[in-house]
């Protein structure tokens, strides 16, 4: 199995030079130190990541990893899987809501068709071919992917990230698209923090109680089968899903070529819990747009200690929460880079 550099060679860190030059810099400028809050401690992170003293997220790449999954043969969404396929259709028009996002941000933005079982037409602009199968293997009863095809799928995602790379990207965004992808994206949460189906399974699509309950149960017998092994790879191979892989794999693609992360919600998050656990140093480029309404997403960021800068109800996915806090990362960094400091202004800073 061939897999993506960064999936094992040591992650450069942030500057710690230029952490304390930002630092310094919030300290000087005319308020209370502290008062911004998070928005001070995200142009400080930022500095770091970007090793300058001037942050920006005025270039930011939106990647949007598109794929099926076999466990929906267990009935576990609201929707059938046509709309994956549809959805990527829809993408490529302009009319989801990532694709409105990104236009309101300037953004660029690429989806990635990893495969579906419906047909997706050819030459969609905007939309990169990478398929590797119609459909992940059904969780419940066998592993998700096979070596080859987690490797492809964590290579789609770095090459992703190499594309952001040479746009000059400020700031990359993973979003996903993939019917059945929260029922995945809990069992590789469950797996790696121990938690009982119960506890992270929710509604997906807007499913009721009833079938929530399906859900969880489905969940159960795809951890039985897989057993103890908690190393991330074999969690993510034996139950993960092609789009979880591809955002690993692009976070840790983005990491090793010094480009800042936003992560999105509850799917974005377990391809980022499978990252850092694999290389802990990616979690030192990570800023969190949103919580997730989706039930596993607190005790995911909680797991990975992210605290994020939204709390709207969203649950659509795509990367759409993480897209509407590119707004605030936007207001931190002009706070930074524009305020004046006390000297300049010639207000006391109340130290003599």
């Amino acid at each position: 199995m061939t897999l993506p550099v960064a999936w094992k060679m040591p992650l450069p860190l942030p500057d710690p030079a230029c952490i304390e030059g930002a630092r310094a810099q919030q300290n000087s400028l005319t308020k209370p130190p502290g008062s911004l809050g998070r928005l001070e401690e995200a142009a400080v992170a930022l500095c770091g990541q970007q090793h300058r003293a001037v942050p920006s997220v005025d270039r930011v790449h939106i990647a949007v990893f598109a794929g099926d999954h076999g466990v929906c043969d267990e009935g576990v969404s609201a929707f059938p899987q046509a709309v994956t396929a549809q959805m990527i259709a829809n993408f490529a028009g302009g009319g989801a809501a990532i694709s409105v996002l990104a236009r309101e941000l300037g953004a660029a933005l690429e989806v990635v068709n990893l495969g579906t079982v419906g047909n997706v037409p050819a030459d969609l602009p905007g939309v990169i071919d990478a398929s590797i199968a119609p459909a992940t293997g059904n969780i419940a009863v066998q592993p998700a992917m096979t070596d080859v095809q987690v490797a492809a799928a964590l290579t789609a995602g770095d090459r992703a990230a190499a594309r952001a790379a040479e746009a000059g990207a400020d700031l990359l965004i993973a979003g996903d698209m993939g019917i059945g992808n929260t029922t995945t994206a809990a069992a590789v949460a469950c797996a790696l923090l121990y938690e009982a189906p119960e506890a992270l399974v929710g509604a997906g699509t807007g499913l009721a109680p009833e079938a929530i309950q399906h859900k969880a149960t489905v969940v159960g017998r795809a951890l039985n089968r897989h057993g103890e092994n908690r190393e991330p790879l074999a969690v993510l191979q034996s139950l993960g899903g092609f789009e979880i892989a591809a955002i690993a794999g692009a976070y840790l693609g983005a990491a090793a070529r010094g480009i800042p992360v936003l992560v999105d919600g509850f799917i974005a998050s377990a391809g980022a819990l499978i990252a850092v656990r694999q290389q802990p140093t990616l979690r030192s480029w990570l800023h969190f747009g949103h919580r997730s309404a989706e039930q596993g997403h607190r005790r995911v960021l909680d797991a990975l200690e992210a605290e994020p800068l939204l709390d709207l109800g969203m649950r659509l996915g795509e990367g759409s929460g993480a897209a509407t806090a590119v707004t605030l990362l936007r207001s931190a960094c002009a706070l930074h880079n524009r305020m004046a400091s006390f000297a300049d202004a010639g207000v006391s800073d109340g130290k003599g």
